[in-house]
């Protein structure tokens, strides 16, 4: 799973392993170590009792909490993204992306993407 951040918003790209992992309702989680024995921990959870997507950190662990029915459906269809909105404290909204993971359209070096599903612009599979 790779986590991008920018400013108020967040996005999660998830291979095909990793969503059809979430569809049957397990946790899918990733980290980032740094130096002085430090980790930073990301994780999608499906949730029953979630009404809307939402994220939360603490202890250097950031959870995405998604309504179960939604990660469900998604996971198991044609649907690229499921994206939403969440009201903060402050009366501003933090921008929530979880996204199918496609194959690039020009090869990286380095970059496996055996797991990754094929790109809408390629029709390869």
């Amino acid at each position: 799973m790779k986590l991008r951040v920018l400013d108020n918003s967040i996005r999660l790209r998830l291979t095909r392993g990793e969503v059809t992992a979430i569809g049957d309702d397990s946790v899918v989680r990733s980290r980032v170590r740094f130096a002085g024995n430090n980790t930073f921990v990301y994780m999608l959870e499906s949730s029953p009792t979630t009404v809307r997507p939402e994220a939360h950190v603490s202890n250097n662990v950031l959870t995405v909490r998604v309504p179960q029915v939604d990660i469900r459906r998604w996971a198991r269809s044609e649907e690229i993204s499921i994206q939403s909105e969440q009201l903060l404290d402050d009366g501003d909204h933090l921008k929530i992306l979880i996204v199918k993971d496609f194959h690039c359209l020009a090869p990286r070096e380095g970059e496996d993407e055996s797991d990754m599903f094929p790109h809408p612009e390629t029709g390869i599979c």
